[in-house]
């Protein structure tokens, strides 16, 4: 009875203890992305400004987001390669490797730029150099930047300050600032419009 009620018991447990590690796992991932990874700054355009399932959230696209942006970079041959194998487009890891401008000190920061594109997360890159992975789905391509969320009381104010940055003669950089590690996951740490900063 003993042996019963032991053999009950771990089949109570151990899915608990596996589902709270998934769980664990998944913002610890993030935690050590924004501590040990490297500072990047991505040129984005927002896309969709509201998510009903998730609160307010800017939805953002970016240049290294289309297939047609990576295929003019050196690498692209790896790619066309696969196309012309019949790859159907679904779900394909991409590095691309991006270089930071000559200058870094500018407010707001100006955006890093692509420079290769790789089907493997490539190795021994300069110092001034770093890949990010993203997952190719049917021509985009998701790095997980795709989404910032922020408190509803600032809706109002950014919506207001990325129509000012985006239409009339006037217009703005849009850039975020990303921890990119060197797995090339990224992570987003905060998002400027204009010289208007913003970080949640």
């Amino acid at each position: 009875m003993d042996s019963n009620n032991k053999w009950l018991t771990w089949r109570l447990w151990l899915p608990l203890v596996f589902q709270s590690a998934i769980i664990i796992a998944i913002p610890a991932q993030s935690f050590y992305t924004l501590m040990t990874g490297k500072t990047v700054v991505f040129k984005t355009v927002p896309v969709d400004p509201y998510d009903f399932l998730r609160g307010y959230s800017q939805t953002l696209s970016y240049d290294i987001s289309s297939l047609n942006n990576l295929t003019k970079l050196p690498g692209k041959q790896e790619l066309e390669l696969n196309l012309n194998q019949g790859y159907t487009g679904q779900d394909e890891d991409i590095y691309v490797v991006l270089e930071p401008p000559k200058s870094t000190t500018s407010q707001p920061p100006q955006p890093w730029r692509a420079v290769k594109v790789s089907r493997k997360l490539p190795k021994s890159l300069p110092s001034n150099q770093i890949a990010v992975k993203g997952r190719h789905n049917y021509g985009n391509i998701k790095y997980g930047l795709e989404s910032y969320y922020m408190p509803e009381s600032l809706r109002e104010e950014i919506n207001r300050e990325i129509r000012q940055a985006t239409w009339g003669k006037n217009k703005q950089p849009i850039v975020v600032e990303a921890k990119v590690d060197a797995e090339g996951k990224a992570v987003i740490e905060s998002f400027w419009i204009g010289d208007r900063h913003y970080r949640f």
